[in-house]
């Protein structure tokens, strides 16, 4: 299972309308952009992953992910994980590239990767996740539709300069719904971005004046209401509130921070996003953590189809598939599931407010070559033959042989290694991770 080849795309599909994210005001999104990876391995096994990107920001990351990773073993969890923790070093913060091994991984097996992270199958209960700012009269109409297609749950946006216009939603949405539907809210203070325009920054104070007006409204809880580093700011305001607080999703420091944020008790439920903290083991780590703990789980998923993918695998391994919704991101008429997965052959789709664990094998998706070709731009390869020739053009053709020699005896010693010892190098991978002590029910 050695990787034998790279290919990187950037992608952008375009959406059927403008879509103004709230958390990135002044913006109007016209793509839908991300970075996709594919790993191959000897086998003809292809591991895919992606994320999220602004612009051509990652396009020399192919010159490191090539030396780096070929010829690694694709189910080598351990090895692959140092190799990006190495690049982290070198300022790429890519744990996203791990659940493309993953992928390879259950592909190899014939299993969704939920089920060999011991997840059975079946369905999952999916909030909507709205990603627009509206008022309270405008946000009305469009829970009410989301109630007709089934959800129970709403997660509302707010991101208004005052106060007092971010409780009026609030208060406007639940007079017009009615009480049936529960109601969740995200402030996105969590990563606060003013690139374009300018954007609200709270304090601890309308922090906690909005949370007593989200309670009085009956809301489920309050997304990122202060900054995702300011630990004793959310555990302060968790204390002062009834109502749960959410959060964690950007906090890219991985197992180390969510230990730390455990420790605070800083937060009700905790929603990392396998893209952003640290990969697929990482999080699938860090959600036992959180068990362990007595908190909540569900993952923040708001990226793209394979992003959703890889944190459904997760969630669908979690006892908090039981209990919690899994975000679902829907804003039409920009955000809609066929331009949020493409270039997936099927993109995700609910039945009212239900999803069907997938159970195609690896991460439970297959990437339609004809809108890849269509909406994506490869524009990085690496083979054993690209490298080769990149190495000796930049070092010469002795100390190219010579790096390549040492390279290929800890590879080699590796592999001994992982023959001595037995066992499943990907899941042996993640015993290191895990909390000492778990719950009963784990």
């Amino acid at each position: 299972m050695k990787i034998t080849r790279i290919d990187l795309w950037h992608v952008a599909v375009p959406l059927p309308a403008p879509f103004r994210p709230s958390w990135i005001p002044g913006m109007a999104q016209t793509e839908n952009r991300f970075d996709l990876i594919r790993l191959t391995t000897s086998e003809g096994i292809h591991g895919w992953s992606a994320a999220p990107r602004m612009g051509a920001e990652r396009s020399g990351l192919g010159a490191l992910l090539g030396p780096y990773l070929l010829n690694e073993r694709a189910d080598d969890i351990a090895s692959i994980r140092q190799r990006i923790r190495e690049m982290s070093y070198l300022g790429w913060r890519i744990g996203w590239v791990e659940a493309a091994c993953w992928d390879i991984v259950g592909k190899a097996r014939n299993k969704p990767v939920y089920e060999l992270l011991g997840g059975k199958p079946g369905k999952v209960k999916c909030y909507a996740s709205t990603g627009t700012m509206r008022t309270g009269a405008e946000r009305v109409p469009e829970v009410l539709a989301r109630m007709d297609e089934g959800f129970e749950v709403v997660k509302l946006r707010v991101h208004a300069d005052t106060l007092e216009e971010d409780c009026a939603q609030l208060i406007e949405t639940r007079k017009g719904v009615g009480d049936t539907v529960k109601l969740g809210v995200d402030a996105n203070q969590g990563w606060r971005v003013a690139v374009i325009g300018g954007a609200p920054k709270w304090d601890y104070d309308r922090a906690l004046a909005f949370c007593r007006v989200a309670e009085e409204q009956g809301l489920s809880w309050v997304e990122e209401p202060l900054p995702n580093d300011d630990y004793e700011a959310m555990a302060k305001l968790r204390a002062a509130t009834d109502i749960p607080i959410s959060g964690g999703e950007l906090n890219s420091q991985g197992l180390p921070e969510f230990k730390v944020m455990l420790g605070k008790k800083c937060l009700d439920w905790y929603q990392p996003d396998a893209v952003m903290t640290g990969g697929l083991s990482e999080t699938y780590a860090i959600m036992k953590h959180i068990t362990a703990a007595g908190a909540k789980y569900t993952p923040h998923t708001w990226t793209n189809g394979v992003g959703f993918a890889i944190n459904l695998q997760v969630f669908a391994a979690s006892h908090s598939r039981d209990i919690a919704w899994l975000e679902y991101p829907l804003d039409p008429p920009g955000w809609i599931p066929e331009r949020r997965d493409a270039p997936l052959m099927t993109p995700w789709t609910h039945d009212k407010g239900m999803l069907e664990l997938p159970t195609l094998p690896g991460l439970g998706f297959e990437i339609d070559p004809r809108m890849l070709r269509r909406y994506g731009k490869r524009y990085f390869v690496a083979d054993k033959l690209r490298v080769s020739v990149r190495a000796v053009m930049d070092r010469g053709i002795s100390e190219a042989r010579a790096l390549g020699a040492v390279r290929d005896a800890r590879l080699e010693k590796r592999n001994a290694e992982l023959e001595a010892a037995g066992g499943d190098p990907a899941l042996d991978a993640l015993k290191p991770l895990m909390p000492k002590e778990l719950p009963a029910s784990d």
